[in-house]
C-alpha cells in the first residue's frame, strides 16, 4: 500500500517534469512513443479519441500496441514499450514490485459484465457472478475465454478459481487468445457466454446479438493504470514521452475526455476517471 499512498505525490513530480519539457521546447527531441495497452482501449474506441488529442497538444507521436495487459506488461519489462496502459491490478503490483515500472498511477475504471444468448440456456440472468459461473460449468454451455494472458482473461480465471471451477481441459471452454472485440464476435457466432469489459460491449453492440445478463458489484470492477516504463531498467526507453502521456490521461483535460467518451452516443460513460483516487478508495485491496 505504499505505493498507493505516494501516487499524489508522484502526479506532482510528474506534472512538474511536463512543466519543465514544455518550458524548455515546444517539439519533444524524441517525438517517437511506444504505448502498450489492452485491447479494450482500442476495441472500444477510447485511443481514437485520446491519441490524436495527446499528439496534438504534445507533438509525441503515439505507435500504439494494442495487446492483453499480460503481454502489454511484458512489453514494457523487456523495454519494447515506453509507457503502459492496462487494466490487470495483480500483474501490474507485481510488475512494479520487480522495478520495471516508474510510477504506476490510476486512470480510470469501468466493470466487467457477463454476456450470452438473450435464450440464456445455462439460466444465469441476474445470478451473482459466481453463482452464474457455476451454472454454466455445470450446465456445459459453451463459454469463450480470450485466453491471451489478458486483465479481462485474469479476472476470469480468478472468478471460476473462487467458483472453485477449473476450466482447463473442459470442452465447454473455448479459448479464442484474440481480444475483446473477436472474442464478443465468436461469442455470438457460437451463442455462448463470455466476460466482457462494458465499454468494447457497448463501443460494438450492434454488431453482436449479446445482451448483459450479469453485471454490478465490486468484484466485477475493472481498473485502469498507466505505468511509466523504468528508465532505470531500461535507459534507451522514451522516459519524457512516457511521462508526458502520463501526465496527459491524468490532467483535467485528459479525464474530462475519458470521462465524456461515449456520453454522446450511448447516454453513458464508457470509462469513470479516477486521477488523484487511490485503489483504495475504489475498495479495492
Amino acid at each position: 500500500m505504499k505505493h498507493f499512498a505516494s501516487s499524489t505525490l508522484g502526479m506532482a513530480v510528474l506534472l512538474s517534469a511536463s512543466l519543465v519539457l514544455s518550458a524548455c521546447s515546444s517539439k519533444p527531441s524524441n517525438p517517437s512513443l511506444i504505448l502498450a495497452t489492452t485491447t479494450s482501449t482500442q476495441d472500444s474506441g477510447l485511443l481514437d479519441v485520446l491519441i490524436p488529442a495527446f499528439e496534438q497538444q504534445t507533438g509525441y507521436q503515439v505507435k500504439v500496441v494494442a495487446v492483453g495487459s499480460g503481454q502489454a506488461l511484458t512489453m514494457g519489462q523487456q523495454g519494447n514499450a515506453d509507457v503502459l496502459l492496462v487494466h490487470s491490478p495483480d500483474a501490474e503490483k507485481t510488475y512494479m514490485a520487480g522495478g520495471y515500472g516508474s510510477e504506476r498511477l490510476l486512470v480510470a475504471h469501468n466493470d466487467f459484465i457477463l454476456v450470452g444468448p438473450s435464450s440464456d440456456p445455462a439460466g444465469v440472468r441476474n445470478l451473482g457472478i459466481l453463482d452464474a459461473f457455476k451454472k454454466i460449468a455445470a450446465a456445459g454451455a459453451p463459454f469463450i475465454s480470450r485466453g491471451d494472458a489478458s486483465g479481462t482473461n485474469a479476472k476470469e480465471l480468478s472468478l471460476c478459481k473462487q467458483a472453485l471451477i477449473d476450466p482447463s481441459h473442459q470442452s465447454w471452454y473455448i479459448q479464442t487468445g484474440q481480444g475483446m472485440g473477436a472474442t464478443l464476435t465468436i461469442t455470438s457466432q457460437k451463442a455462448a457466454y463470455t466476460l466482457s469489459d462494458r465499454a468494447t460491449y457497448l463501443a460494438n453492440k450492434s454488431s453482436f446479438q449479446l445482451d448483459i445478463l450479469v453485471q454490478g458489484g465490486n468484484s466485477l470492477l475493472n481498473v485502469y493504470h498507466v505505468i511509466v516504463v523504468s528508465p532505470q531498467k531500461w535507459p534507451k526507453v522514451n522516459n519524457q514521452g512516457a511521462i508526458a502521456f502520463a501526465n496527459y490521461v491524468t490532467s483535467k483535460k485528459g479525464q474530462d475526455l475519458i470521462g465524456s467518451f461515449g456520453v454522446d452516443k450511448y447516454g453513458q460513460q464508457l470509462f469513470v476517471p479516477d486521477a488523484g483516487k487511490t485503489d483504495a478508495d475504489l475498495g479495492l485491496k
